[in-house]
């Protein structure tokens, strides 16, 4: 009997930080060098931490998180490149001795150091009443792309010359009338050193060619044939530009609804979709948080990934609410009734669970705050899914199967 074409898929159930990386790290290792990692969202702005059994650790931002298990990555159109801090991360892997295979979809939109400077801008004019960006040009690039005259995406990357002349009318022409736009026109004046500085753009046409001969152009066809696929999601379904707390939000789908797209370019049947949550709650930057909480919930919370920065102040934390999370995951079910021809499967993992210690899991269901023990806890997230993935550790060995 044939099998049907079936993928992996990892997605945040929360408002990002759930430990995608770790939960990809765990899938791509059984499929090793057979595998491709595709990033169906987002860009540069996803830190997916993975940590090896022997210890070496990586943030993916670019990368698709089963490198580590040798796994090639495939950057959606979906998929926001940016070319300066890919080149970034693409040194620090190369340190490590790892020289991934990348391949990235033409139709990529592509971040310029105009979006970046424009998103930093914004968000330091808002002052308090920030929307929690990460200040790397995630959005700005995608409202830039909707412009015609001023898009730019990684297949028209190969013309430098072309390049330059649109990058001098995107500094010249569209980032004074988008701070415009957003209520900050004054703010070019006080920037124009950076804007008009023609070493800031004959660097980044410089960091477009090294982008070009670190990665492989092909559209999904290519870049997944013959290969085991697994779609890795970036930020959480709370931060979905459709579905979140706006404008709080990411400009991203950032559930199902890409990866159904690209399963219907592919003809897959099946996906095998597991949502990711931590045994309690977080948020990086701006927004509500529901039964946040002062401090860590337990004392044994550590997280060297989400440092404070200057546009996302420090990580949050708040109680596991699991109405919240049944109702996310649930909304974003309901998007593959619309795809009749592609059935889904859906399980539950939960990372940082060894973080508790010796405490019981404390979370909030119909209102009120309870605390259980870790196998009833699971029981109680999972809500009916066949089984959870229970993170008890740093690494793809420390995670455990229940039910």
């Amino acid at each position: 009997m044939r099998q049907p074409k079936t993928a992996q898929v990892v997605i945040g159930a929360q408002f990002g930080d759930e430990g995608k990386g770790k939960i990809t790290d765990y899938y791509a290792a059984v499929v090793g060098t057979d595998g491709v990692v595709a990033r169906f969202n987002g860009g540069a702005q996803a830190g997916h931490t993975v940590v090896t059994p022997d210890g070496l650790r990586h943030v993916f931002s670019h990368v698709g998180s089963g490198a580590f298990a040798g796994a090639a990555t495939f950057l959606s159109r979906f998929f926001v490149s940016n070319p300066i801090l890919f080149l970034k991360e693409w040194e620090v892997l190369a340190t490590q001795g790892i020289r991934p295979l990348v391949y990235v979809d033409p139709h990529s939109p592509v971040t310029t150091p105009y979006e970046m400077m424009i998103n930093q801008i914004s968000e330091r004019e808002r002052g308090t009443d920030r929307h929690g960006s990460c200040g790397i040009g995630f959005g700005e690039t995608l409202e830039r792309n909707l412009t015609p005259v001023y898009a730019l995406t990684v297949g028209a990357l190969d013309d430098a010359g072309a390049l330059a002349v649109k990058l001098d009318a995107i500094r010249r022409v569209y980032a004074p009338a988008r701070l415009a736009r957003l209520g900050f026109g004054e703010a070019f004046a006080r920037n124009a050193g950076l804007f008009l500085s023609d070493a800031i753009l004959e660097h980044f046409v410089a960091d477009t060619r090294c982008f070009l001969a670190r990665t492989t152009v092909a559209d999904i066809q290519t870049a997944t044939h013959s290969r085991r696929l697994l779609f890795e999601g970036a930020q959480g379904l709370l931060l979905d530009q459709d579905r979140g707390f706006f404008p709080h939000v990411t400009r991203s789908n950032t559930g199902l609804r890409n990866v159904l797209a690209l399963a219907g370019d592919l003809g897959l049947e099946r996906l095998e979709v597991t949502y990711v949550t931590r045994a309690y709650l977080t948020r990086h930057g701006a927004g509500p948080l529901p039964h946040e909480l002062p401090e860590k919930p337990y004392p044994g919370v550590i997280d060297a990934t989400n440092v404070p920065n200057a546009y996302q102040g420090a990580l949050r934390f708040a109680w596991l609410d699991l109405d919240l999370l049944s109702h996310a995951i649930a909304e974003d079910l309901a998007d593959a009734k619309r795809w009749p021809e592609v059935s889904v499967n859906a399980r539950l993992a939960i990372t940082c669970l060894d973080q508790l210690g010796d405490e019981p899991a404390t979370y909030y269901r119909d209102g009120l705050r309870r605390a259980a023990s870790i196998e009833s806890f699971a029981a109680a997230a999972s809500a009916g899914m066949a089984d959870v993935l229970l993170g008890i550790g740093a690494d793809r060995n420390s995670i455990q199967v229940s039910g």
